[in-house]
């Protein structure tokens, strides 16, 4: 069964290839793009089922064997977060879908939404497959490009000024990377990650912490830990909805997989186990604090983003089974949630006209199946029980303690800290949009949007609102019935008379059909981690015993003459 794994990262990219040149046929590229990420989903959970019965499974391509051709490594940790991102790909597709990202008009820009996206698709597969360093800086740039031409969609001064920033951060994280695969390969005389794990003991120590440094900066960067995730929180929430879903759930955890294999692979030694704890605590603290002054819901979920990030560097820099297997378990859990919460927050634009707190409002009465939809993965990402973000953090503290140290403790008390902060920020959030009436000064008013001036060009954000003259009704020029509030509209188009008109209730939108369809399977998804969270943390402990033996690592790949299964 090796032929699957290319496939992982051949179909997206020859999927992006047609939708291409289908630019003037959406329906096509949407059925082509679906169809892609569904094969990718497929093919994903055979490999989880194959590996975790048979063993790791690497595929070099070309025929040439490691360590001169490219090799493409599927081991439990790969395997489980293939299933997972191209679940949430395929997930965050169908939101997009059901934004009306593809409406009216033909000669809109984001027609190459869908082959951009199999491209970002590809970029995050291959990068969990890649068994060389190089190989894993070409997924890096694969996603790098596609990311830019997504977080700019729609081309809006805003939306262009975070992606420069973006751009300019993921660059340098890249010429770091490089600089550092320059180095290793110096050094050791090869990319492959199993040789370099087996030559790099012999390099004198401060080599060794050089290059060990230098990777970690790289990778830090794309994970977003602090003091290396300045620029998250001012990119992240510019970008339309479904785009930001799926930046906040997977580009993040690409960094904290290539983190993972760095510390237990190509660095197993305990060299900067102390400083990941200690980048851990201040990730989590800094972020959690940063969350809890956001009156912007896509502000405050970006700021949890980085804070939770924390919790697992935690887990791999505890430098133990139990830590790692923590780890693994943890970084499921928020691909999941935070794409959730992401995704809620799309729904509520849709409906309330902003993301803001403080003009949003009255939505648990207007709109009472997004107020759960919101409420589940808040509990769950917060480390309410049952959930799953309950059983990660408890795997996390419980390897914390275990290890004993001052500073494992020290990482349990911000981790209690940070998840209380978190519940009580994402309170805040339901307290504002959800249990309080709509503020008078927007209830007297149309519903002041949060999209940009471009975003007719089938954004996926809502276009703002214009009245008509005859009808006195609020509507989308561009055809979309985001809001429809006539009695807004009708008190914004009368004349001033000098009294200040009654106050009636907010009139929000019906919900979308399908964004709360695709939203209450990935709430539902959510849900799952935590009745399936038993076999799950399983897999995960099997995963984090053979990344803490690299020994098995490096015998997969390099003792392997067939290309076949070991």
């Amino acid at each position: 069964m090796t032929w699957l794994v290319p496939l992982l990262v051949l179909v997206p990219l020859l999927g992006a290839a047609i939708a291409l040149g289908l630019l003037r046929h959406q329906k096509l590229q949407r059925a082509i793009t679906v169809a892609v990420l569904a094969v990718a989903v497929v093919v994903a959970a055979t490999l989880m089922v194959l590996v975790d019965q048979h063993g790791t499974i690497v595929v070099q391509v070309g025929g040439w064997q490691a360590p001169y051709g490219i090799s493409l490594v599927v081991d439990r940790l790969s395997a489980l977060l293939l299933t997972v991102s191209a679940s949430v790909l395929l997930l965050v597709l169908l939101f997009s879908i059901g934004q009306g990202l593809a409406a009216d008009d033909e000669d809109a820009p984001v027609t190459i939404y869908y082959p951009t996206y199999l491209v970002l698709a590809a970029g995050v597969l291959d990068a969990f497959l890649a068994g060389d360093l190089f190989n894993l800086y070409v997924a890096f740039e694969m996603l790098l490009v596609a990311s830019y031409v997504l977080i700019t969609l729609g081309g809006s001064e805003q939306r262009v000024r975070a992606g420069t920033t973006y751009i300019i951060t993921s660059l340098i994280a890249s010429a770091l990377f490089l600089a550092s695969i320059g180095l290793v390969y110096g050094a050791t005389g090869t990319v492959n990650i199993a040789q370099i794990s087996e030559r790099v003991a012999g390099l004198p120590e401060h080599v060794q912490l050089l290059l060990h440094t230098m990777l970690l900066i790289a990778f830090g960067i794309k994970a977003a830990v602090f003091p290396l995730a300045f620029w998250l929180p001012d990119s992240y929430p510019t970008a339309p909805a479904p785009v930001t879903a799926v930046f906040a759930g997977l580009l993040t955890k690409v960094g904290i997989y290539a983190i993972i294999r760095l510390e237990t692979i190509i660095f197993p030694r305990p060299q900067l186990n102390t400083v990941l704890l200690v980048v851990a605590v201040l990730t989590m603290i800094v972020g959690v604090l940063g969350a809890v002054s956001q009156t912007d819901v896509k502000r405050l979920l970006s700021f949890t983003l980085i804070s939770h990030i924390g919790f697992m560097v935690m887990g791999v820099g505890l430098g133990s089974v139990v830590g790692t297997a923590a780890a693994v378990f943890y970084t499921v859990h928020h691909i999941v949630v935070q794409t959730t919460l992401f995704l809620v927050s799309g729904v509520m634009e849709r409906v309330g006209g902003t993301t803001s707190t403080r003009s949003l409002g009255g939505l648990l009465k207007a709109a009472p199946l997004l107020a759960a939809l919101y409420l589940v993965p808040a509990f769950n990402l917060g480390g309410i029980p049952p959930f799953s973000g309950f059983i990660g953090k408890l795997g996390l503290f419980r390897a914390a303690a275990e290890d004993g140290s001052p500073m494992a403790w020290v990482t349990i008390a911000a981790g209690v800290v940070t998840s209380l902060l978190t519940l009580y920020a994402l309170m805040r959030v339901w307290d504002a949009a959800f249990w309080r009436p709509k503020p008078a000064a927007e209830a007297a008013a149309p519903h002041a949007s949060t999209a940009e001036p471009h975003a007719h060009l089938r954004s996926p954000e809502p276009a703002p609102l214009t009245v008509s003259e005859e009808t006195g009704e609020a509507y989308h020029p561009g055809g979309s019935t985001t809001v429809t509030d006539a009695a807004h509209a009708s008190s914004a188009s009368r004349p001033a008379t000098g009294q200040t008109p009654a106050v009636e209730p907010s009139v929000h939108t019906p919900l979308p059909r399908m964004l709360v369809a695709v939203t209450t399977v990935a709430v539902l998804g959510s849900v799952a981690l935590t009745v399936v969270a038993g076999p799950l943390y399983g897999y995960a402990t099997r995963a984090a015993e053979s990344l803490e033996s690299p020994a098995r690592y490096v015998q997969a790949v390099l003792g392997i003459t067939d290309g076949g299964t070991r």
